[in-house]
């Protein structure tokens, strides 16, 4: 049974993404030279920043603005717009298919077409960035938010669609990995995610959720030192067990052919 993460990255309370750790990018990618790599979906684009194949890197979204976003993190990419569904590429085309953030959303009849691009000895990596709860001021900050609303911080973001790679039967093997990340985060910010998580809060209860939450951050924070919001990377290696892959056609229609 595959161990799933609990978590969530709702109203992340940061100015920008946390970056993509090396280290999953290292663990994640083929250990070959000149991989051929597809990263697939939007969600996908803060792992195209840490790959530094020699080898075919295909950017692809089943949009041009999808699209346009993965090549713009790494404008030396192939920029394909094609849904996974019917992704134009011969069999066997890859040595590894990147999904970030994103198998969730991934339709489960267009799980065999993935494993259908990997080359023999291939692997679909899944990797999901979730905050990490259980540090004692992200506890308070979560039970101060939940006083207002219930749901507030909680749930998970769909790593447990990781469970459809065992129940497809499409997998001979599966591996994971998880890393910590650390996400600096000023008073201001955090300050600023409460008051857009509750646009519509009266604004004497706003004013007292904000001073709690002002409170909390400088009761935790190391000045002049920001607190540290904490993340952990899950990351999952899937090969693609030969005997159950239906194989598509050698060419499809449409297909793009690639050389390497």
């Amino acid at each position: 049974m595959l161990t799933t993460v609990i978590g969530t990255i709702e109203s992340m309370p940061v100015t920008s993404h946390p970056a993509f750790p090396r280290a999953a990018i290292e663990w994640l990618m083929p250990a070959r030279d000149q991989a051929r790599v597809l990263v697939l979906g939007r969600a996908s684009a803060p792992v195209l920043i840490g790959i530094a194949s020699e080898g075919l890197l295909v950017a692809c979204d089943a949009s041009r603005g999808g699209v346009r976003a993965l090549w713009a993190r790494a404008p030396h990419a192939l920029p394909v717009v094609a849904a996974s569904e019917h992704l134009p590429f011969p069999t066997g085309t890859f040595d590894v298919v990147f999904l970030h953030q994103s198998l969730h959303r991934l339709d489960p009849a267009a799980l065999a077409e993935v494993t259908g691009v990997l080359a023999p000895g291939a692997h679909l990596a899944i990797s999901y960035t979730v905050r990490d709860d259980s540090v004692p001021w992200v506890r308070r900050l979560t039970a101060l938010l939940r006083d207002v609303d219930p749901a507030a911080m909680a749930g998970a973001y769909g790593t447990e669609s990781v469970d459809r790679l065992t129940e497809s039967g499409l997998f001979s093997e599966i591996e994971e990995r998880h890393h910590r990340l650390w996400v600096p985060i000023s008073r201001v910010d955090l300050l600023d995610m409460v008051a857009r998580r509750f646009p519509d809060l009266d604004a004497d209860r706003l004013g007292r959720l904000m001073g709690e939450v002002g409170d909390l951050y400088e009761s935790s924070a190391r000045v002049p030192e920001p607190l540290l919001l904490p993340y952990q990377v899950s990351c999952w290696r899937a090969w693609a067990d030969p005997r159950r892959v239906p194989p598509p056609p050698a060419h499809p229609d449409g297909a793009v052919s690639i050389k390497v």
